[in-house]
This record gives structure tokens, C-alpha cells and sequence, in this order.
């Protein structure tokens, strides 16, 4: 049999449809099926057995592979555009330079494909398998990257302004020089495409950025056990705060005690302005407070609930660290908690914070021997 790109198109569109493609596949295992550069715009090739066939500079615009069978096959500059090739197998196949904007990839599987220089902007990619995946210098722009399983992909260079990353896994990919400004704009890089986005937003949603700098100047963090009756001081201090202008960020302890909790109570507390620590009732409040008061110059005011005990290891970090304030304040009751806060509690704590403010911006000190 001629092995010819004109009678393998005919084959493949032919009259007698896929079963007679997937006889003369079966017949002919050893035949590459030369598809190159052919006209398939639109067509419907799902559940098509098409491994190894050479597709390269063919027109599949629009065209309805779903489901196929593309393992191997070279893709290379083929116009893919708003395809759908959801649930397709493209394992080890060649997409170098491909145009897949805008196309349907739910859920198909690059596994190590070459899609180095492909263009997947506005492409759907959840759940999509790009294990070991080549994307160097790949459109990602405007992509859905859903539950994507990037690990060890390569995306050094990938486009990805305005891509949409969510729960990707990304183990040992390679992550490098990706651009996530727009064509237009002056070129910024990150090397990470989960904080790409991030970093985008502050850069150009000016409501963002005022969200953040108003928790870095206004953010107050309430450490403590809060429970039954211990509630209402949590509220009040909550009320005092609002009032005065701060927005309270509250983190109760009353949380199982197998719980390690100090990665979460170490980025609130590196939000804040001042740490407001209730030290009554201590279960991990302590714990905690050690973890986090040696690493971060901010004030922690100590607070704690008249005929309580204090742990005896918070004297230690007192002396140690003097952004732990001195002395514990004290109170007989919620109301008189309140009464004093400003001047007890604010005060001080705002006093601190530009004392550390100044000391952390302060030139460096010389002295010429």
C-alpha cells in the first residue's frame, strides 16, 4: 500500500469511517500515518487511534479529538486552536511551536510531550497531566491550571500573565524567568508560577495593594484561649480595636492540642502592627509565643486575667526580647481592661513599634579604626 499524506487523509475521512481506519491501523502496524500539513478543521476524530501519525503544520482548528489516541505524535506547528482534545493521551508526542490557544485540555495527558514555544493561552488545562513536560518558553497566558499535574515540568520562560493556578502540583519542576507581564508592558519575571499571579495582582489591582498596606499599618493580632466565659473579653477587645481604628485579627487556642499551629500564627503575627498575647489559661499560648517572639521585631503586649498564673518560662523571653513588653497588665475585669487600653495597651505598643521601626532603618554605623 502507498504510504502517501493524500490516501491516509482519505483513509481517515473516508467514507467507511473509523472502523476502516482502525482495520488498516491494524493491518498496517508498522506504517506511520503521514498526515502532515493536512486540512481536518473542524472534523471529528474522537476515540480515533492516531499514535505515531505526523500532523505536523496540519490545520485542526476547532477539530473534536476527544478522547484519542495521540501518543508520539508530531504536533509540531499544528494549528489547534479551540480544539477539543480533552481526555486525549499526547504521552512523549512532539506540540513544539503547536497553536493550542483557547483549546479544551481537561484532563489530557502530556506526559513528557514537547510543547516548548506552543501557544496554550486561554487554554483549559484542568487536571491536565504535564509530568516531565517540556514548556520552556510556552503561551501560558490567561490559562486555567486547575488541579494540574505539573511535576517536573519544565516551564522556564512560560508566558503567564493572567494564568489561573490552583491546587498545581509542581514537585520538582523547574521554574525560572517566567514573564508575567503582558506583551506590552515592561517585562517582570518570578520563579514561581503560584506567586506569579500574586505578585501581578499587587502590581496592578490597586485594591490589593490598600488591603495589604491597611493590615501591615492597622492589623492587631489577638493571641489567647478564648473559651465560655472568656468569650466576652475576646469581643470587647475585638469592639476596642474597631473603634480605635485597627483591624483585629483573632487566633483562639482552643483548637485540639495535636495541632501545630506556628506556621499559621507565624504569618499573621509578621501582618501585624502589635501582638496582643492573653496569657491566661496558657495551653500552647506559650509554646507558640516562644516560637515566633525570637524572629519577629513587632511588640507583643502581654495581658492576663487577675488571680491567673503566668508560665513561668514569659519572664525569660521579657528579658530576652524587649519587643516582649514589660510589665504583664493585669485586669480584674473586662471593663477595666477596656478603661485602660489605651493607655496600657496602645500606647505603649505603638511606642515600640516606632522605636523598632527606627531601629530597623537606621544607616548602618561605621567607625574607621
Amino acid at each position: 500500500m502507498v504510504d502517501d499524506a493524500e490516501h491516509h487523509i482519505d483513509l481517515l475521512l473516508g467514507e467507511k469511517g473509523p472502523r476502516a481506519w482502525d482495520e488498516w491501523r491494524r493491518e498496517n502496524p508498522n506504517i506511520r500515518p503521514n498526515l502532515r500539513g493536512a486540512y481536518l478543521e473542524g472534523k471529528d476524530l474522537t476515540y480515533m487511534d492516531l499514535r505515531d501519525a505526523n500532523f505536523r503544520s496540519a490545520n485542526l482548528r476547532g477539530a473534536k479529538l476527544w478522547n484519542a489516541n495521540l501518543n508520539r505524535a508530531d504536533l509540531s506547528e499544528a494549528q489547534l486552536m479551540d480544539a477539543d482534545l480533552g481526555h486525549v493521551t499526547l504521552r512523549e508526542a512532539n506540540l513544539k511551536n503547536a497553536r493550542l490557544n483557547g483549546a479544551t485540555l481537561r484532563k489530557t495527558d502530556f506526559y513528557k510531550a514537547d510543547l516548548s514555544g506552543a501557544d496554550l493561552s486561554g487554554s483549559n488545562l484542568e487536571m491536565a497531566i504535564l509530568m516531565r513536560a517540556n514548556l520552556r518558553f510556552a503561551n501560558l497566558c490567561s490559562a486555567i491550571l486547575v488541579e494540574t499535574d505539573l511535576r517536573g515540568a519544565d516551564l522556564t520562560g512560560c508566558h503567564v500573565h493572567g494564568v489561573s493556578a490552583w491546587g498545581v502540583d509542581l514537585k520538582g519542576a523547574k521554574q525560572q524567568d517566567l514573564v508575567i507581564t503582558h506583551a506590552l508592558e515592561p517585562q517582570i519575571t518570578i520563579d514561581n508560577i503560584e506567586v506569579a499571579q500574586f505578585v501581578y495582582l499587587l502590581l496592578h489591582n490597586e485594591k490589593i495593594r490598600d488591603v495589604i498596606d491597611t493590615i501591615g499599618r492597622k492589623g492587631v493580632l489577638l493571641l489567647g484561649r478564648f473559651t465560655e466565659g472568656r468569650i466576652e473579653i475576646l469581643e470587647q477587645l475585638r469592639k476596642k480595636l474597631r473603634r480605635l481604628g485597627y483591624v483585629p485579627m483573632v487566633f483562639n487556642f482552643d483548637k485540639p492540642e495535636t495541632k501545630d499551629f506556628t506556621e499559621t500564627v507565624r504569618l499573621l503575627a509578621n501582618l501585624s502592627r502589635f501582638v496582643i498575647v492573653d496569657i491566661t489559661k496558657p495551653r500552647s499560648t506559650p509554646l507558640e509565643l516562644q516560637a515566633i517572639a525570637p524572629d519577629y521585631m513587632i511588640p507583643f503586649v502581654p495581658i492576663l486575667e487577675e488571680g491567673q498564673p503566668s508560665f513561668s518560662m514569659f519572664v525569660d523571653l521579657q528579658n530576652k526580647y524587649d519587643w516582649v513588653l514589660k510589665p504583664v497588665i493585669i485586669y480584674p475585669s473586662v471593663s477595666r481592661l477596656i478603661d485602660v487600653f489605651e493607655d496600657r495597651i496602645v500606647r505603649p505598643a505603638e511606642t515600640k513599634f516606632n522605636e523598632l521601626l527606627t531601629r530597623r532603618t537606621e544607616q548602618l554605623r561605621v567607625e574607621k579604626v
